[in-house]
């Protein structure tokens, strides 16, 4: 009965990795690349108008 107990863990962190292998990761980077780059123009924007232009 102490054999059973010991894979139960095991039995969960299975079903945490089945979650995250659920993930389609190349959607998420890519669509953290979108993000980065559509934020990065603002950005840019506000460092010229504080700089008065110059960079």
């Amino acid at each position: 009965m102490k054999l059973l107990n010991l894979f139960k863990p095991l039995n969960h962190w299975e079903e945490k990795m089945d979650i995250l292998a659920n993930i389609n990761w190349e959607v998420v980077l890519q669509l953290t690349c979108v993000g980065l780059i559509v934020i990065s123009g603002p950005i840019v924007i506000f460092v010229l108008a504080f700089r008065n232009g110059n960079l």
